[in-house]
């Protein structure tokens, strides 16, 4: 199973003291749909994939809730453990967005990725 997340954060003139975080927006899940469903019961949203048979895999599912460590919590209570991770990351300057000259908005896109033997 594979945890993806984007993230965002502003980093100004006095960094890093000035950064300002934006909470987790989404949770995505991938992997085969029958174990996304054991790990994750009822807090696993399939609106997006309604229909996808167990057996088959999907990467579009994502989580109910905005808290990795309470994703990671059900992937170990279910045997899974992390067996790799990447992130990648942009930067852009911000001041068509409102902000200072100085001032520049990074995104990232994390990957966890779990097995169970």
């Amino acid at each position: 199973i594979t945890i993806g997340y984007r993230g965002s954060y502003t980093i100004g003139r006095e960094a890093p003291a000035d950064a300002k975080f934006r909470r987790v927006a989404r949770i995505t899940v991938c992997g085969k749909t029958a174990l996304a469903k054991e790990v994750f019961g009822e807090t696993l949203n399939e609106s997006r994939d309604p229909d996808r048979p167990p057996e088959r895999y999907t990467a579009r599912y994502y989580l109910k809730f905005n808290f990795l460590e309470q994703a990671f919590d059900r992937l170990s209570e279910a045997g899974f453990r992390m067996a790799a991770c990447s992130s990648t990351g942009t930067c852009a300057f911000a001041p068509e967005q409102g902000g200072l000259a100085d001032d520049k908005i990074w995104t990232s896109y994390t990957e966890y990725v779990f097995c169970r033997e």
